[in-house]
């Protein structure tokens, strides 16, 4: 980065002498412009690796029209040129059409300086063909731990990170089992200012009331039968990083009562102790509940889910994704090559069809579970058709659908019935009334939204 060039255009010069200080340690050759007429000679004039163009002159209507323009201009006449573009708030689909058209990446103002430098940094290491791997791509070792996408809604979902993540805001993320919203909360957690502090960790659904107050606020020697020493809770733990709580939706009404108290009064007290202790995390908080179910006071304290919900990140599922189950399927059949010592070189014409035609009721989860499993049974060269099969867990019969019309209504009244009685009896807990229904989660949820429950 510290050889390279770089142009810098916009008409606000307070913001051309600002990027220039901040570049100055960083960049060995800075030019700034402030007439984005004179691009032509200046790229003519010298050779430059990357172009910071903002996409407004002039104007505070933010059509971006002109920054279009001239990064239509640098692609076609200077293609090897990086452009960057720094766009207006909040103009998510202006930034995506960018990308399309080739912009390398886009900044937002007002931005972090971190993220400016980090965003020109891996543009850069990118642009010359370096091993590089962006920030926001790795996010751990194992398979399927990569938050890749090329579709649209990914590129929103990707802006949306890059603008929240240097904030303290709490943040909940919505989606579908299988989407990855652990990577989102790890990707959040990593673009923060507290990325060198813990990422804490806990799948709150699975609690019981008292694991619940223990492993979340921690105990003194002596608190319960057990508790032979003093053990920190996970806010305590997360103490100056972000605390994710998965599964937020499935704890109960006692337990939203109990985290509630600690996030307004930003303190614990751990179990047999009467000394609070104060806490400065960042929380994340996920669930697969929709958030019109998760709104009904029966079920989920509003006042709670104003508490956590400061920002709401919709993860898409994978079926609206696009494209992008061929670049996760390649990535996955990659990983499981070197796993499994495979030499597997691509996969046919048939195959990526197939791929790209089914549903994903697992979603990202369910593709990955799938190229495993073809990449171990293979015997040939390439993937075939017929060595991807998807799971039928997934696809389990509902012993609600397809009831006949006959009696329907007496039949539509038990269900609602037997829906509202397992959902109170554990307390809404949403996978033990499905266990105890006999059906999926997935499929309790429709009968909700059906029902209004």
């Amino acid at each position: 980065m510290k050889k390279s060039k770089i142009l810098v255009v916009d008409d606000d010069r307070d913001l051309l002498t600002a990027v220039r200080i901040l570049l100055r340690p960083k960049i060995e050759d800075i030019i700034t412009e402030h007439n984005p007429e004179n691009i032509p000679s200046l790229l003519e004039r010298s050779p430059i690796d990357l172009v910071l163009l903002d996409m407004n002159f002039k104007s505070k209507i933010h059509t971006g029209n002109e920054g279009l323009y001239w990064l239509n201009y640098i692609r076609e006449k200077h293609p090897h040129i990086a452009v960057v573009l720094i766009t207006a708030y909040g103009a998510v689909d202006l930034a995506v059409r960018s990308v399309k058209m080739g912009a390398a990446d886009f900044i937002v103002k007002p931005w972090q300086n971190e993220q400016l430098l980090a965003t020109l940094e891996e543009t850069l290491a990118i642009q010359k063909n370096k091993n590089f791997k962006p920030k926001t791509a790795n996010l751990g070792d194992s398979p399927g731990t990569q938050l890749l996408g090329k579709s649209e809604v990914m590129m929103d979902l990707h802006y949306k990170i890059r603008k929240i993540a240097p904030t303290d805001a709490n943040i909940l993320i919505l989606g579908e089992n299988g989407t990855g919203k652990d990577l989102i909360a790890a990707a959040i957690h990593q673009q923060s200012n507290r990325e060198e502090k813990p990422f804490i960790k806990v799948d709150v659904g699975a609690l019981t009331d008292t694991l619940f107050e223990s492993e979340l606020f921690g105990y003194k020697k002596g608190a319960f039968t057990d508790a032979k020493e003093d053990r920190k809770g996970r806010f305590e733990t997360a103490q100056g990083g972000t605390l994710f709580l998965d599964e937020i939706g499935n704890i109960t009404l006692q337990q939203q009562a109990k985290l509630l108290s600690v996030l307004q009064n930003r303190q614990v007290i751990p179990l047999g102790s009467n000394e609070p202790t104060p806490i400065d995390i960042r929380l994340v908080s996920a669930t697969n509940v929709p958030i019109k179910v998760l709104a009904d006071e029966n079920r989920f304290r509003k006042d709670l889910v104003y508490r956590i919900n400061t920002v709401e990140i919709q993860v898409p599922p994978l079926r609206e994704r696009g494209n992008d189950v061929v670049l996760l399927a390649q990535h996955f059949m990659q990983i499981y090559n070197e796993k499994y010592n495979k030499s597997i070189k691509g996969m046919e014409d048939s195959t990526l069809d197939k791929i790209k035609s089914y549903h994903y009721p697992g979603n990202v989860r369910e593709l990955q579970y799938s190229i495993e499993r073809a990449v171990i049974m293979s015997e040939g060269s390439t993937l075939k058709p017929t060595d991807i099969l998807f799971s039928p867990i997934e696809q389990q019969w509902d012993p609600w659908e397809g009831t006949s019309a006959k009696g329907s209504q007496n039949l539509k009244e038990l269900e609602r019935k037997a829906i509202q009685t397992a959902i109170s009896r554990y307390e809404g807990n949403i996978s033990k009334a499905a266990k105890e229904l006999g059906i999926t989660r997935a499929a309790l949820y429709r009968r909700m939204a059906k029902y209004g429950i």
